[in-house]
Order: structure tokens, then C-alpha cells, then sequence
């Protein structure tokens, strides 16, 4: 998996802060760094080439913005020379398909990336945060954590484990010396794309052999209205929190959006 880093130079005082975004082409993240980017230094990232070049057009009137490239799965000693205030961890992939006949490689690759690659990046970022005495992980996870969709197992099951990562990191963070904010933030279902994308990608592999071959077309159909019915056009609520667990001076612990899909999650919690 590629990231590319785009690097916005900005003359730094006391009050700007060094920021690292991965996985920052999400629609949800596109209005946080817009707010971000006036005051703070941003390190951007976004996954393919074409994204590179597209986020170049995007900058390309910001005079000190430089973009590289990092896999990291293997190439984290690139950002060894930063200075980061604030890591967001948003970057990850989502596999779908049943689990009962997912291929176990497909599995290893979406935690290999979402809870794996980004549980290391936080610990080389926040070692650092801790030796100079502050600093803070916001930890982009997903309410599908706590309220797993059939056929997306594999996200669902790195989204939980990211969840509880977040948690032991937060408690964990409370006998440092340090002054390390742990923030988790938990998307709902918003229509960037990447839900039906997720969705999609099981089709692949299940229309050739599957024990569902006779429900394929109910499933299909159920997601499609699925997503139409839930899927939230407007991002404002989740940029918003975003923005918030990045900016706020005392940050929550948690933040979560949409509210009715939130509140949705902790019914069916009560449930079953």
C-alpha cells in the first residue's frame, strides 16, 4: 500500500502545530484539512499515483507544498526526520465478502494494513510525542465496530480491533509522564464512495463459488437499497468531529457521527 505525502511548508510560530494525515483523499477528510491548513503544517497523504497527481493540482497554488512517497507496510524510517504534533490515522482498505468463504490472504491484507501498519506508525509517531512530553493520535475507526455489517466481517473485525487499540493506548496513556491525547473517531455511513466500493469488491470472488450463489441477487439489491436508505450525503457532521478531535484544546475521548447512526449502534449493542 503507497502513501504519498504532500507537505505543506508553512512558516511555523508557537501556536501551529505539525500535523500528519493519512488516508487524506477521503471525502470526510478533504474539509478538516482545508480548516487545518491556513495555520498549521500538514503532512498529507493520499494512496495511488493518481491521487499524488491529483492532490498536486489540488495544491498547486500552495508554494510550499511538496509531496513524496511511503508504503507503509515496510517504509516507515521515511518519516524518522519529522516533527509531528498530531498523527490522524485514517488510511485503510476494506475487503469485503462472507466469512465463511473469504480468502484468508484478503483478511490478512485488510489487517495487515488497517490495524497492523497503523498501530506501528503510532508507535514510532508517539514515541517521539512522548520523549518531548506531548502530543496526539486521533484514530479513525468506524461504527461498524460496534455494529458489524453483514459481508464486510473483515473491516468490521479491523475497525473493532483499531477500537480496542484506541482504548488500551488511551488508558495506557494516563500513567505517562506525557501529555499524549488519544482520541477515536467513529464514521458512520458516509457517501464518499468507499461503502459501495467495500461492498463491491466481494462480487469478485463470490459470483465464481460461493454457498450464497442463489442469494446473490437478494444481496446485491438489499445493499444497494441498504446504502441508499443510510448512507448520509452531507459530511459536515463528521468533518466537524474531525476537526474537533484534531483542534479542540481538550479533546473527548471519543467522537461519533452520524448521531442516529450512533445512536442505532447502541440499541442493537442492548439487543443482541
Amino acid at each position: 500500500m503507497y502513501i504519498f505525502f504532500c507537505i505543506v511548508n508553512i512558516n511555523i510560530g508557537d501556536d501551529m502545530k505539525n500535523i500528519l494525515i493519512t488516508g487524506s483523499r477521503s471525502g470526510m477528510i478533504y474539509p478538516v484539512i482545508q480548516k487545518l491548513k491556513e495555520n498549521n503544517h500538514l503532512y498529507v497523504t493520499v494512496h495511488t499515483d493518481s491521487e499524488l497527481r491529483s492532490i498536486k493540482r489540488l495544491y498547486k497554488d500552495d508554494k510550499n507544498v511538496e509531496c513524496l512517497k511511503l508504503d507503509i507496510t515496510k517504509d516507515l524510517n521515511k518519516i524518522d526526520n519529522l516533527n509531528i504534533d498530531v498523527l490522524v490515522c485514517n488510511g485503510a482498505i476494506a475487503e469485503s465478502g462472507s466469512m465463511f468463504e473469504i480468502p484468508i490472504d484478503k483478511v490478512k491484507e485488510n489487517f495487515n494494513v488497517n490495524v497492523f501498519s497503523n498501530l506501528e506508525l503510532i508507535q514510532k509517531v508517539s514515541h517521539k510525542m512522548i520523549l518531548k512530553g506531548k502530543g496526539r493520535v486521533v484514530i479513525i475507526s468506524s461504527l461498524t465496530s460496534k455494529m458489524p455489517l453483514p459481508f464486510l466481517g473483515s473491516y468490521s473485525a479491523t475497525k473493532a480491533a483499531l477500537s480496542v487499540i484506541s482504548r488500551c493506548l488511551y488508558y495506557e496513556s494516563m500513567l505517562l509522564n506525557s501529555k499524549i491525547d488519544i482520541v477515536l473517531v467513529e464514521p458512520g455511513l458516509y457517501r464518499t464512495g468507499f461503502n459501495k466500493l467495500a461492498f463491491d469488491k466481494k462480487y469478485d470472488f463470490m459470483e465464481l463459488n460461493s454457498f450464497f450463489e442463489s442469494q446473490m441477487e437478494l444481496i446485491r439489491k438489499s445493499e444497494s437499497v441498504y446504502l441508499w436508505l443510510f448512507e448520509k450525503r452531507n459530511l459536515n457532521s463528521i468533518s466537524s468531529k474531525i476537526y474537533k478531535a484534531i483542534n479542540d484544546e481538550n479533546p473527548k475521548y471519543r467522537y461519533s457521527a452520524p448521531f442516529s447512526h450512533n445512536l442505532f449502534s447502541k440499541i442493537i449493542n442492548l439487543l443482541y
